[in-house]
């Protein structure tokens, strides 16, 4: 049931981009962001100096969830992954300009709890008791088996060797934006989230910070989509690798990685 549901929304969405493709115009830009990057990427979007007539489009979702859209024909100028894995996939079927492709930004994984009456700092380090930390509770990760948020915490507490003991404790989210939503309400204990995403919700608290050594290197590629991008479109990438929409990533907590313009 949770599967035709997921399937069905995916269907809704692709609906919803093909309706307003076919009534955009030839300069709009529509940007396919990986869901942590709202708040940076909506500001840098703010601070744009479109030209007349432009507008910047930008659809929010987990990097798997917009690989496989733009995979089954989603009409995306611009794609912005959370991790390598789903921009190599939407590259594999021939739909990303590769002389465009580069990576952008860089991020952290942190612990979060909810504020109100957050437990102290827990040191992550190996063996540490996160499945005693839970309680009753259940852990909140953006889903491990393909959201890049979860398979980066996945990969970290299995360094960690604590992987196994919460595996049956995990409450998977569609997204990690509605991960932190599950903290922030206080629906459970502990969540694994972007050091952005929690920065971004006064209704959390970080509690620990996971050791870069502990899971591969958290990394957003961005590249224009093959066959769909237009002048408007390339002045956009080009404006957020560019010194003036730093500010908008760096003011959210993200790494601007040397090689962005």
């Amino acid at each position: 049931m949770v599967g035709k549901a997921r399937f069905l929304r995916a269907a809704v969405v692709l609906v919803v981009l093909a309706t307003s493709a076919n009534g955009a115009r030839a300069e709009d830009v529509v940007v396919f962001a990986a869901a942590s990057l709202k708040n940076a990427l909506d500001n840098a979007i703010s601070a744009y100096p479109k030209p007349s007539g432009v507008r910047i489009v930008a659809s929010y979702e987990a990097s798997s969830a917009l690989a496989r859209q733009i995979d089954n024909g989603a009409p995306a100028d611009i794609f912005i992954s959370a991790d390598l894995d789903w921009m190599d996939d939407v590259q594999k079927h021939g739909l990303i300009d590769t002389a465009t492709r580069r990576d952008l930004l860089g991020n952290r994984i942190v612990l979060v709890a909810p504020a109100a009456g957050h437990p102290a700092d827990i040191e992550i380090k190996p063996g540490f008791p996160l499945r005693a930390l839970l309680k009753d509770g259940r852990l909140a990760m953006a889903d491990p088996s393909a959201v890049p948020a979860g398979k980066y915490g996945k990969a970290a507490l299995e360094s960690l060797g604590v992987w196994a003991s919460v595996a049956d404790r995990v409450a998977p989210a569609e997204n990690v934006r509605a991960a932190l939503l599950f903290v922030a309400r206080g629906e459970t204990p502990l969540g694994i989230v972007y050091a952005t995403d929690a920065a971004a919700d006064k209704n959390v608290a970080i509690v620990g910070t996971f050791p870069a050594a502990s899971h591969p290197p958290i990394l957003y590629p961005i590249a224009l989509v093959a066959n769909r991008h237009n002048a408007a479109a390339g002045a956009f990438l080009a404006y957020l690798e560019s010194p003036k929409a730093r500010g908008a990533f760096e003011q959210q907590g993200f790494s601007v990685l040397e090689g962005s313009k």
